[in-house]
């Protein structure tokens, strides 16, 4: 059969707003595939794209095989062929496939045979390209591939299935896909469709996926937050409104839900459902060397300069919160690791990791380093060699670096944090909280680390307001160097309008609000009198008009003080008057004030009021200046020496008045410092007391730390010798070339030699299995019974059993004591006497 043409490009569809399914299969998809497009209803509105395992050098007939199974268009995918929905592309041989702006792309493969993640490098590139309409389908098939594609389409809050694992023929794929945590929906692959239709149903696309901000929704959204808070422990009510909003209603889709508010009776009525919210909310997406660039950066630039700051020998210390399972917190070990043989340096420096997380879950993933195989398409083979030991299923971190990293749970919003560290990583975390969460963990981290100490932020994140405790030391990589400055009063902007007056306006034109703000100013510049707000201490917060002929800078260091900069007259009749208004709560008159300008002198009416509304100004003074004219030409003049006389008795008075003031500040200052004294007594003798307890209970410490030094040191000790001995007894076992199997009462596997493998059908994940369910080649029927009879009658059971190819084995089961003496299952030994067979069958030849 001839293949079907692809869409025209001229007319195929553009990058509009449809959802992309990719599909990810292998061995047994062909069947996984033609049930799940005959659950594909007509008229859909998706487009599908299909990536198969497939051999490079065979052409594929895939594409026809499928268009048997289904009424919508199959193709085979070309190079920027734009996506159009309802048609179904598959993946050519020998290629890798991609996604942008809604056309497919097609690349050469890096590695011809071997390892190739095709699944998950397709399925990258569909999260990148459509966000949250994204979908993805993991069908039947071998290995692990398609884990990591899953991780980034669920970051960006698209959906993610799989096949149910007793439905596929080959389930390794679909149960790693699972057993990560990462699948949302599990079913039959003819089901799958038809709840991918219901999921997109419920969620709001397009203009309508914008974040209700009415009143019931918020008040929904704090239910949800107060119960998650119960049941976990956990508070996200300064988490970002749109990131709990569309997580939640994602939740809501899936449980097909009519709401918000539906959902909240959901999580009351199903606790279980709390859990898997909790863990949704802390998206825990991450993957080894993210933005590999800043690795680079880091290994090249940053911490060559902080060692070149340390002398040999020395440990540095680091912390990654939000660590999630480990990939983060080990990276930055491996890095400084090849940092530190780029050193030249007498001795070596060490690191001292601790990677933290709210999920327990998490950490415990993370504590075991275990990862799937396709980590390999993050981590370089070089790397992978050095690093990682290989395993069965994937790879471990290796000793040395798990070794490294202290993992344990922590919530960073509310536990106190790790200090005196050298390198902070918080990466991809801070854009999921509030503006004022973000405020308060940057000065946090700021007093957790050195002098001189790296933080390392994300992609989208930065310091923000906060560039004077941080300094970037590479801008494009996000990683910021701390200054060793002390973190300053945040300064407080006070608007010209009072929020009540900018309620009460209505919506206008750009334009007309430029030409408000352009009269306002020019008004307030040439005809409303000078005036400044001041705080109780009479520093400057805010000037208004032009103040340069009442106040002036004052010689030497900056002083932005209304004492300081007062000019001559003025600065004496201001004294005691701001805090006379603030206790009084009424205005004070100073009229007819004499103030010097530059060479002269001017008559000034200056008015002092506290203020009390709006809100965010209480506390604050006003003190607003009003010249006062010349007398006009028709009225008399007094004579000079009335004048002086009027002039003296007026700053007579006003000396009287400020003196007045002083008298009670002083009166009122006294009875304070009284009672701080009388408190401070009495705090003293209670700070003695403490200090007494202190004293010994430091003493109980201190001998309490010395007992457990010591049974540490002895712990550690015992840990030694039993690594050494568990190494000898393997060793020993294997070098004797006699495959044994350790069972349990229950005739269980405990543990077994890598000799039989040969005789069993073992891999290291049976441990734990009855022995009857593993393949033998033993005929050998009655080997359980007699195991049986072993434990029953403590007595050895010793027979020549042979295998269906040829082989002969001497088996021989005796029961396993314990140095107590106790009888705690089975050892089979099984001897190859294959040998010994052939030579007794060749001897009877020649004799007879």
């Amino acid at each position: 059969m001839a293949k079907r043409t692809a869409p025209s490009r001229a007319t195929a569809a553009p990058a509009a707003d449809f959802p992309i399914v990719g599909i990810g299969c292998s061995a047994g998809g062909l069947e996984a595939l033609g049930e799940f497009l005959g659950g594909v209803p007509a008229g859909c509105g998706m487009a599908f794209v299909i990536v198969q395992h497939l051999d490079p050098d065979h052409a594929s007939t895939l594409a026809e095989l499928l268009q048997r199974l289904t009424p919508m268009q199959v193709v085979e995918a070309g190079d920027r062929m734009a996506l159009a929905p309802d048609c179904v592309y598959v993946i050519p041989p020998n290629h890798d496939l991609s996604l942008l702006h809604g056309k497919l792309h097609l690349l050469d493969p890096t590695e011809r045979r071997g390892l190739r993640l095709p699944v998950d490098f397709f399925l990258r590139t569909v999260a990148e390209d459509r966000q949250d309409k994204a979908v993805a389908v993991i069908l039947s098939g071998m290995g692990s591939d398609g884990v990591l594609g899953l991780r980034a389409i669920k970051e960006r809050s698209g959906l993610t299935l799989a096949q149910e694992p007793a439905s596929a023929k080959a389930a390794s794929m679909p149960q790693s896909a699972i057993d990560a945590g990462l699948v949302d929906i599990v079913a039959p692959a003819a089901q799958l469709p038809a709840r991918i239709l219901a999921f997109l149903h419920h969620v709001p696309r397009g203009e309508s996926a914008v974040v209700d901000k009415s009143a019931a929704t918020s008040n929904t959204l704090e239910k949800v937050v107060i119960l998650l808070r119960d049941h976990c422990g956990a508070d996200f009510s300064l988490y970002k409104t749109s990131t709990l909003y569309r997580r939640i209603e994602r939740r809501t889709a899936l449980h097909q839900l009519a709401g918000i508010a539906a959902y909240v009776r959901y999580l009351r009525e199903n606790p279980q459902e709390l859990d898997l919210l909790f863990k949704e909310l802390l998206i825990g997406v991450t993957n080894f060397f993210r933005d590999p660039g800043v690795w680079d950066t880091l290994r090249d630039t940053t911490l060559p300069v902080l060692l070149a700051q340390h002398r040999a020998g020395a440990t540095l210390r680091a912390w990654v919160p939000a660590c999630s399972s480990g990939e983060e917190a080990y990276s930055l070990a491996m890095v400084f690791r090849e940092a530190l043989d780029k050193v030249k340096s007498r001795g070596r420096v060490t690191l001292q990791i601790y990677a933290t997380d709210l999920d327990p879950d998490a950490i415990d993933k993370a504590r075991r380093g275990c990862y799937p195989k396709n980590i390999a398409a993050d981590v370089s083979p070089e790397r992978l060699a050095r690093f990682f030991v290989a395993a069965d299923d994937g790879y471990v971190v290796a000793k040395d670096i798990r070794d490294t990293v202290i993992f344990a749970p922590q919530n960073i919003i509310s536990d106190p944090p790790f200090t005196k560290l050298d390198i902070l990583s918080c990466r991809n975390l801070l854009i999921y909280f509030r503006p004022e969460l973000q405020m308060k963990l940057l000065p946090l981290f700021h007093y957790a680390l050195n002098r001189e100490g790296i933080l390392l932020l994300g992609s989208a994140e930065s310091v923000g307001s906060f560039d004077q405790l941080f300094a970037p030391a590479d801008s494009k990589a996000r990683i910021f160097r701390r200054l060793d400055r002390a973190m300053p009063l945040a300064e407080l902007a006070f608007p010209t309008r009072t929020a009540a007056v900018a309620a009460t306006e209505v919506a206008v034109p750009d334009n007309l609000h430029n030409l408000g703000q352009l009269t306002d100013q020019l008004i307030q510049q040439n005809f409303a009198p000078a005036a400044v707000l001041v705080n109780a201490a009479g520093d400057i917060l805010y000037i208004s008009g032009r103040t340069g002929k009442y106040l002036e800078p004052a010689a030497g260091k900056v002083n932005i003080n209304i004492h300081a900069m007062a000019r001559d007259g003025l600065r004496e009749a201001l004294t005691g008057v701001i805090y006379k208004v603030l206790q009084r709560r009424q205005p004070v008159h100073l009229n007819g004030l004499q103030v010097g300008t530059n060479g002269g002198t001017q008559i000034v009416n200056v008015t002092v009021q506290a203020i009390e509304q709006p809100e965010a100004l209480r506390g604050r003074v006003l003190v607003v200046f009003t010249d006062v004219a010349a007398a006009t030409a028709g009225k008399p003049r007094k004579s000079t020496t009335a004048a002086t006389h009027e002039a003296l008795q007026q700053e007579l008075q006003q000396t009287r008045e400020a003196l007045r003031v002083t008298h009670e500040e002083m009166q009122t200052s006294v009875e304070e410092l009284k009672s701080s004294n009388e408190e401070l007594q009495s705090t003293n003798e209670e700070l003695q007391s403490t200090n007494e307890e202190l004293t010994t209970s430091k003493e109980e410490m201190q001998s309490m730390n010395e007992e457990l030094q010591t049974v540490n040191a002895e712990l550690q000790s015992k840990v030694e010798d039993l690594t050494w001995e568990r190494n000898d007894m393997t060793n020993l076992l294997n070098s004797t070339e006699v495959a044994t199997v350790f069972l349990d009462n229950a005739l269980k596997l405990r543990r077994f030699t890598a000799h039989a493998t040969r005789i069993f059908k073992l891999i290291p994940g049976d441990v734990g299995r009855l022995l009857s369910d593993v393949v033998c080649d033993l005929d050998y029927p009655q080997l359980l019974a007699d195991a049986q009879d072993v434990l029953r009658t403590l007595m050895s059971c010793e027979k020549q059993v042979s295998t269906g190819d040829g082989r002969w084995y001497r088996v021989r089961i005796m029961p396993y004591r314990t140095q107590d003496n106790m009888i705690d299952g089975v050892v089979s030994t099984f001897i190859d006497i294959t040998a010994i067979k052939q030579l007794e069958a060749e001897l009877r030849h020649q004799a007879g």
